[in-house]
């Protein structure tokens, strides 16, 4: 599909994100084909490694809202757990350069990645809070777990932006380059890894994911479950409404409302 370009430079398969005037949001669509492309790629013996951007002026903005609330995420198999998925039983090298927004998904999506170059203008949020939902892709057991529960609160409970410099200070991140670096610096990672015996590689990625493995499908579960109850709640209705309208949601409607049920 146009929205996800894939190109093999030998043993390396690029990934890129391509609807740059969304700053590359995700529909539902584009979770599934990039399921199906880490699905074939985790099967390819011609791919060692897989190397991850985004067009324009940006990584990830996290779920393109007009798609999302038309087709909101349920329990069981949507189209955001097949990637979760996806991603989390992907044995290969997975390189990632962010730059600009990394919002939301744009921000949980990158748990899943061994190797993340940061461009100093990266901007990270896990916002889910704010819309009244819940984090996603195991980042609430997967954050809490790198950085500890008091930072991890600060980041999902308050739901506000940070830097590329604070990410890397709290080991979200591999490295802070400059932004007409960061592709580059992560491709000569990329290219490195793919020099790499293969086997040996996948082994080890797989020795040190595999404790844990069973951890984040377990958060991935319960995550999905709790965000298709919140996301069809009163107060993600009211939070989803004013961030179309540009307004700053009025949680005291949800509450009024409640009471009167």
């Amino acid at each position: 599909m146009d929205d996800i370009v894939t190109e093999h430079a030998g043993s390396i398969l690029r990934i890129q994100l391509n609807r740059p005037k969304k700053l590359n949001a995700m529909t539902s669509a584009m979770y599934l084909a990039l399921a199906g492309i880490f699905d074939e790629a985790a099967n390819d013996e011609n791919t060692r490694v897989v190397l991850w951007h985004g067009a324009g002026d940006s990584f990830c903005a996290g779920n393109d809202i007009d798609d999302f609330l038309k087709n909101p995420p349920g329990p069981g198999e949507s189209p955001q757990a097949r990637l979760m998925n996806a991603l989390v039983d992907f044995d290969k090298p997975l390189v990632a350069a962010v730059h600009g927004a990394a919002i939301g998904g744009g921000t949980t999506m990158l748990t899943h990645c061994d190797f993340i170059y940061a461009g100093e203008s990266t901007k990270f949020q896990m916002p889910f809070i704010n819309l009244a939902l819940v984090p996603e892709f195991g980042s609430s057991c997967s954050v809490p777990a790198r950085i500890g529960h008091v930072r991890a609160a600060e980041l999902i409970l308050l739901g506000g932006p940070f830097d590329a410099r604070r990410a890397a200070e709290l080991g979200l991140v591999t490295q802070v380059v400059s932004d007409k670096d960061v592709l580059a610096k992560a491709t000569e990672t990329a290219v490195k890894l793919a020099a790499k015996p293969t086997g040996a590689l996948q082994a080890s990625k797989r020795l040190m994911k595999q404790p844990f493995r069973e951890q984040i499908k377990a958060a991935m579960k319960a995550e999905n479950e709790e965000f298709s109850a919140q996301v069809r709640s009163e107060d993600a209705k009211e939070a989803l409404t004013a961030f179309l309208e540009k307004r700053k949601p009025d949680f005291t409607r949800t509450v009024k409302s409640a009471a009167k049920a």
